[in-house]
């Protein structure tokens, strides 16, 4: 398995010096992907409150939220980032507990302004779908 997250990990196109925002966290998220991430960049993932820029988000996000209060995050969470920086929402995989319908996410980014990627399964229980500013890259 950690080899497998560790790939994953790369997947999420950060790099060694990366600084990876993290929004939504609760003790429900994966630690081996947080881990894998950190491990990957050589730095602390950094919360929501960090008011610097930043090379990366990842939103955990779960069913039971509100759709809009997602939109609002992917705004909030752009406020900090370059054109094309990695913004990855990181949610549990279909029948786990806290899964989103499957237009929650896609909905919810382009009400933000973003496209999606087809989701990547990160580790047992959660997939990870990168959004792109529409106009960067084609939406799948």
């Amino acid at each position: 398995m950690a080899e497998t997250t560790t790939k994953r990990a790369e997947e999420f196109d950060f790099h060694t010096g990366s600084i990876v925002q993290e929004w939504l966290w609760d003790d429900d998220v994966d630690d081996s992907i947080r881990q894998r991430i950190e491990n990957l960049t050589g730095e602390e993932l950094v919360d929501e409150d960090y008011d610097a820029q930043v090379d990366g988000v990842i939103i955990w996000w779960r069913d039971g939220d509100e759709e809009d209060d997602l939109a609002d995050t992917i705004v909030d969470a752009s406020t900090s980032l370059e054109n094309d920086t990695p913004v990855w929402v990181l949610t549990p995989k279909p029948g786990r507990l806290g899964a989103p319908g499957p237009s929650t996410v896609s909905n919810a980014a382009k009400t933000a302004g973003m496209n999606v990627a087809m989701p990547l399964t990160v580790s047992s229980d959660w997939n990870a779908t990168r959004l792109r500013a529409f106009g960067k890259g084609r939406q799948s």
